[in-house]
């Protein structure tokens, strides 16, 4: 397997014109570096949203509770390519599932810059993880997100979601 901070993403400028490739590593530690991601959301057919439990070995946010399905484009791969990839990687998701665009983020901090365009599927499973990648996954109810011991639990970049998830009614 390759090592992660081995890997390449395409960097843009603010108005999404792509200038070229930087390493992971540099992108994860120089917010100058605009680069994209996808993130799944996974709801249960009755309603609940799944989320996963980072690795505690990831580099970012480990062991906290993220979005079902995330990850970076490869070079040249568009959006709902790489979607489609991260679900049979990290869920073992094979099967085509309809995906639905839901809004895109601009996530902006001292770490990195990420443009990122959020899906939505629905899924009971069965899931296959990526133990590499991914600890466990868990449906959620969205009242049992909302309570402060539970939010501790969270990355912050899942809270900015659930609460755009929430206002769009999405």
């Amino acid at each position: 397997m390759m090592n992660p901070n081995d890997e390449m993403f395409e960097v843009y400028d603010a108005a999404g014109r792509c200038l070229g490739l930087a390493p992971r590593r540099e992108c994860h530690g120089n917010p100058a570096l605009i680069h994209r991601s996808v993130h799944v959301v996974i709801r249960h057919p009755a309603g609940r949203i799944l989320l996963q439990k980072r690795s505690a070995a990831k580099d970012i946010q480990p062991g906290r509770w993220d979005t079902a399905v995330g990850g970076h484009l490869s070079p040249g791969e568009d959006w709902e390519t790489a979607a489609r990839r991260e679900l049979g990687e990290e869920l073992g998701v094979t099967a085509p599932l309809e995906l639905r665009h839901l809004f895109d983020m601009k996530v902006r901090n001292a770490i990195e810059s990420e443009d990122i365009r959020v899906f939505g599927a629905v899924s009971e499973g069965p899931f296959r993880l990526q133990e590499e990648e991914v600890d466990e996954v868990r449906f959620w109810r969205l009242p049992e997100l909302e309570q402060p011991a539970v939010q501790d639990l969270l990355t912050p970049l899942l809270k900015q979601e659930l609460e755009l998830l929430r206002d769009t009614g999405r």
